[in-house]
């Protein structure tokens, strides 16, 4: 059975008659999505533009009146937001662009001036985020044992982020030194 409320609702949404929405929804039972679909099927209402889908957007009870007057396309005045794919597509682009400038560049591991290692920051990040527990405490060791970090490439191959790394390499030249209780010139302070 045909409810005057869904009826109401159909000709709101398709500027339909009265009788002609309740024609509609008889045929679908109630439903009114389907009855749309119909009434969109036999051209009596006009699709929403773009193969797109119909939004209870405007429908709230302040926009109850106008809603009456025109036909339900789909389509709002203004855009309040953007959808959850929009959203979601954006997000994989960024973080397809932190990515390859991840893979263009380089954390390189260096001993007595020579490269032992290069790796992608990529691969970094990963290490860094899912075994922080054991990369941070080697990159730290390895501090000790001579071993100086830097990196290369087009983003991350500035000069001020590899006087970082080499400051931070000195310190630990020189807490290791304190730490032996050598003097700054090399020799043993026991003498």
């Amino acid at each position: 059975m045909v409810t005057l409320e869904q009826v109401e609702k159909l000709c709101e949404r398709t500027n339909l008659s009265y009788d002609e929405a309740k024609a509609a929804l008889e045929e679908t039972n109630g439903d009114i999505l389907e009855a749309i679909i119909n009434l969109e099927k036999q051209n009596r209402i006009e699709a929403p533009k773009g193969g797109g889908y119909y939004s209870s957007k405007n429908t709230q009870k302040d926009m109850g009146d106008n809603c009456c007057n025109k036909n339900f396309k789909g389509e709002s005045e203004k855009d309040d937001g953007t959808s959850f794919g929009e959203l979601l597509g954006s997000f994989l682009r960024w973080c397809g662009k932190i990515i390859n400038k991840g893979n263009r560049n380089n954390f390189e591991i260096i001993k007595d001036g020579d490269k032992v290692m290069s790796i992608p920051v990529t691969v970094l990040a990963v290490l860094l985020l899912f075994m922080f527990w054991i990369t941070i405490p080697l990159m730290i060791v390895g501090l000790f044992f001579g071993y100086s970090y830097m990196f290369s490439g087009p983003d991350l191959g500035k000069e001020k982020v590899n006087r970082a790394m080499d400051s931070v390499a000195g310190a630990a030249k020189n807490l290791k030194k304190e730490v032996k209780g050598e003097k700054s010139n090399g020799e043993n302070s026991d003498n």
